[in-house]
């Protein structure tokens, strides 16, 4: 289970298992002890996930409600590796027994960090590997990196249909500790059945002969005139202090801060999740959302050659935010008085292992929250200040920082920053690529996107909700609208899951309410959230691509369907050399009815990502964000409340604004 980390050196949980919190590692221990004894699980296996079986709303709201005891249950996919056989088990941890077994017949689970590694290893200890690197001039295999990648089911070669494999990249670093990819093997991949490690196939289609480019970031591999030619002056210390301690509490896993309320989970495929969003209105506890997390991420790279055609990753359904998680360090990741928590996951033999620090938690200060100077010289101002409820991960060459920030005035914003190493190829002298840009010296980085899908379970005020697209629209011009400045809100209820397809609309400006009809605020509206769709961007694939078809979820930034436990992957369970028309698609078929009833939103945003060379040799965080704002959810401002900052945490205790007694100019 993920453990709070009170200081240093304490890992204790302070109490019981609430039924949310995520497996520990003698549950772990226990899923593979059950397996063995009773499918002899073991040698010659693989566990590609373990997870923990959330119980419903109802059964959750039981325990709060009287401590009603929930089955504490886990399901596990394991892969016979001998006969490339796929099975999916769930288990009662409460009462220690299998509760049911089955074979999966034509499907993939996804890719474990162990054949990653295994693979590189592999493939850079072949006698075949080695001697075609050599005809290459490359001698140094302690230099080469393999980095092996999924297969899309269109794209498997026929004479490996049915047999578990990935294809690899090849990359030389320039030295010991440089960047392994500033230095593609261009033209040269190979294929390897992930169960044997077998290597079937090397293609070595074309060379590029290696140019002069400077792909360091690593300060002690940045040529000397580069460092000496900054101008940058150093900066002064900013310290972060809060010298009476946050202000939020964690107990177990629960975390409540400024009247926000919520449980922080961890698996390995959606990495960090959140759960049981409440605010405390003024006595009154109230509902927001039951669960949210990323369900899916696509990344295809917008280049057909022979280098990037396969290059499309899924890095949650093929390989695991969770198992990318990486552990965060005090003054680096996140500054301030923090808290962290541990994650516990497993290894592909069942083993736990920790991530330490792989969940951050700490308040910020985030300029003006709100403000007005009266003519009459009465200043009031409030400082912003948020929860912020982090997590990174690393796939390989990118790096994804998300960040769940709770506000004062209810409003919840999920940031992502995208950072790290872009793909690159090299060019001939002379040559130029239509789909990437030229980042250094016959180098180029090829286009592509980042897609993420949000499976968003809202319950405002109660789990029957209403979702409506909200357009702007105009009034004509007439007698009653002369000067054609008039605007109305149109509220349209999406009744079924054909309709709950939606994309943004710049003419109308059109949002997503997700309402509450069945309740009554005191103002007499019916409480609601807002989802703005920023960050959003098209598919930009044709209707008959292979590719797109893998994750059709991608053809509309906004899907509602009808709550199911069973519904969670928007692209499929299975992903890995799947192919299309799961998950949403085949969900929605049925177009069945999301009115009033207990519905997921699923938000598709990210990154469309037109390389430049800024981004290289290492790419700044470029940034993205959604928000969920209270619509009519409060009867007014719920931030009135909040206290002006003490003049000796401001520039006023200096004297220099002229403010007297707490701080009234928001200075920053």
């Amino acid at each position: 289970m993920i453990d709070i980390q009170l200081n240093a050196t304490s890992n204790s949980h302070p109490l019981d298992p609430h039924p949310l919190d995520p497996l520990s590692a003698d549950e772990f221990t226990a899923v593979t002890r059950i397996l063995a004894e009773t499918h002899s699980v073991g040698d010659g296996w693989r566990y590609t996930s373990i997870e923990m079986i959330e119980p419903s709303k109802a059964e959750i709201a039981a325990f709060d409600a009287d401590g009603a005891a929930c089955d504490r249950r886990a399901r596990a996919v394991v892969l016979e590796r001998a006969t490339n056989s796929t099975y999916a088990t769930l288990i009662s941890l409460t009462d220690g027994e299998v509760l049911s077994w089955e074979h999966i017949p034509g499907v993939q689970p996804n890719v474990t960090v162990d054949e990653w590694e295994e693979a590189d290893e592999a493939l850079r200890a072949h006698p075949e590997v080695i001697a075609a690197l050599a005809a290459r001039g490359i001698t140094d295999l302690d230099l080469v990196f393999m980095d092996t990648w999924t297969y899309g089911g269109v794209l498997i070669p026929e004479e490996f249909a049915g047999r578990r494999i990935g294809w690899s990249d090849t990359w030389v670093r320039a030295s010991e500790g440089a960047n392994p990819y500033a230095g593609p093997v261009n033209g040269f991949h190979c294929v390897i059945d992930l169960n044997t490690m077998e290597l079937l196939r090397i293609e070595d289609t074309f060379s590029v002969e290696r140019p002069e480019i400077m792909g360091e970031y690593v300060p002690s591999h940045v040529p000397e005139r580069i460092r000496n030619a900054s101008t940058r002056e150093p900066l002064k210390p900013l310290d972060i202090t809060q010298s009476e301690g946050p202000s939020f509490t964690l107990e177990g896993n629960k975390l409540t801060w400024q009247n926000w309320s919520l449980r922080v989970g961890f698996n390995y495929r959606e990495g960090m999740t959140l759960h049981n969003i409440s605010y405390n209105d003024n006595g009154s506890e109230r509902k927001i959302a039951h669960r949210m997390s990323f369900a899916e991420m696509m990344v295809p790279y917008r280049d057909h050659c022979d280098d990037h055609y396969r290059r499309t990753a899924f890095d949650i359904g093929e390989w695991g935010l969770g198992f990318m998680t990486t552990s965060l360090e005090l003054g680096c990741d996140c500054l301030g008085e923090i808290r962290y928590l541990d994650a516990t996951l497993h290894n592909s033999k069942g083993e736990p292992y920790d991530i330490k620090n792989a969940i951050c938690i700490h308040e910020e200060d985030n300029a003006v929250l709100w403000k007005h100077a009266d003519h009459n010289g009465d200043t009031q101002v409030r400082r912003m200040r948020r929860l912020t409820v982090s997590f990174h991960v690393t796939v390989a060459n990118y790096e994804y920082l998300t960040y769940w920030r709770f506000y004062q005035d209810g409003n919840i914003e999920c940031e992502v920053r995208a950072t790290g190493i872009m793909v690159v190829s090299h060019l001939n002298p002379g040559e130029v690529s239509d789909h990437g840009t030229l980042v250094d010296n016959q180098t180029f980085a090829p286009y592509h996107q980042h897609f993420l899908t949000a499976r968003l379970d809202m319950d405002i005020d109660g789990t029957d909700n209403t979702v409506y697209a909200s357009d702007t629209v105009m009034e004509p011009v007439g007698p009653d609208n002369p000067y054609g400045l008039s605007l109305r809100q149109v509220n349209t209820p999406l009744r079924t899951e054909s309709e709950g397809k939606q994309n943004p609309n710049y003419a109308t400006q059109r949002s997503w309410k997700i309402s509450n009809d069945n309740k009554t605020t005191g103002i007499g509206r019916n409480p609601a959230y807002k989802l703005s769709p920023s960050g959003a961007f098209p598919a930009m694939f044709p209707d008959d691509s292979p590719i797109a078809a893998r994750c059709e979820a991608i053809r509309n930034t906004l899907w509602v369907t009808p709550n199911n436990a069973d519904e969670r992957w928007p692209a499929g369970e299975f992903v890995n050399q799947g192919g299309g028309g799961m998950g949403l698609p085949e969900w929605t078929k049925a177009d069945r009815p999301i009115e009033n009833t207990d519905v997921v939103m699923w938000y598709t945003f990210g990154i469309h990502h037109i390389t430049r060379p800024e981004d290289w040799p290492i790419m700044p965080a470029d940034t993205v964000s959604f928000w969920l704002k209270p619509f009519g959810f409060f009867d007014r401002n719920p931030s009135l409340d909040v206290e002006p900052s003490p003049s000796k945490s401001s520039c006023c205790s200096s004297g220099g604004c002229g403010c007297g007694d707490g701080c009234q100019c928001g200075h920053e």
